[in-house]
């Protein structure tokens, strides 16, 4: 397996299916010039765990969004998560009683946006290691399918027009129609909106606008920084999930 050696030369969506392709086991590292190093591990071609340099939303952030827990709750689960240096995630099963499956699909979608946030990575020095520890937390019971990192990431073949281009300016139900290696069967831009798939574009469309004012960074003046960014990441994951559906 021979990857190119950096981003711009090529796109997440291919070197994650290079990956999975070739069954590997190991860590990709994209290191931008800046110095911000990003890591995907993927264990026989799935991936397992992304490490982000710069903000995302933590469990904590997509448990309250999601309504799945309250802020007592959680700041006490972290506060204790901290001191015994235990996963948020198993202490929130373990002490408070949240169900594992909500818990391991919020999870799940943290890695999800953090992927959809390396998107946004316009170059870097690629490199693929075998001997990096993914960290702790990672999904090795329950990896990412294809499905989920794969479907409807960019292509380097759509910057030139062709058929993945052409998949994007499909209607929904069309592209969704199509089948896999398409952009509708991909379940998680209809999941950043909260539709179920095959919805139709004035579904799309009211979803989105509903979401985008509750997270435009604009509407929030008294957000910390932090926040800021949180709201930043989470309105491009929402436009770019927009964008996929109806562009």
């Amino acid at each position: 397996m021979q990857l190119p050696g950096r981003l711009k030369a090529t796109t997440l969506g291919d070197l994650l299916g290079a990956l999975h392709r070739a069954g590997a086991t190991g860590t990709l590292e994209l290191v931008e010039d800046r110095g911000r190093a990003h890591r995907v591990h993927v264990a026989q071609g799935l991936v397992v765990a992304v490490e982000l340099d710069g903000a995302a939303p933590s469990l904590a952030e997509i448990l309250r969004r999601d309504r799945a827990a309250d802020d007592d709750v959680l700041r006490r689960s972290l506060l204790r998560a901290m001191s015994s240096r235990r996963l948020h995630g198993e202490v929130l099963v373990d002490e408070f009683r949240l169900s594992p499956s909500v818990v391991g699909d919020a999870l799940r979608r943290q890695v999800l946006s953090r992927l959809a946030a390396l998107e946004q990575v316009a170059d870097a020095r690629v490199s693929f290691r075998v001997a990096v520890r993914p960290p702790r937390g990672a999904l090795h019971a329950s990896p990412l399918e294809p499905r989920e990192f794969l479907h409807g990431r960019r292509r380097a073949r759509a910057r030139s027009g062709g058929y993945d281009a052409d998949a994007r300016r499909r209607s929904p139900q069309a592209a969704h129609a199509a089948g896999p290696g398409v952009f509708g069967d991909d379940p998680a831009p209809w999941r950043l909106l909260g539709l179920a798939p095959g919805a139709d574009v004035t579904q799309i469309k009211r979803a989105y606008r509903r979401l985008a004012r509750d997270v435009h960074p604009d509407l929030h003046p008294a957000a910390t920084p932090d926040e800021r960014r949180a709201l930043e990441l989470r309105f491009a994951q929402l436009t770019e999930a927009y964008r996929v559906l109806v562009a």
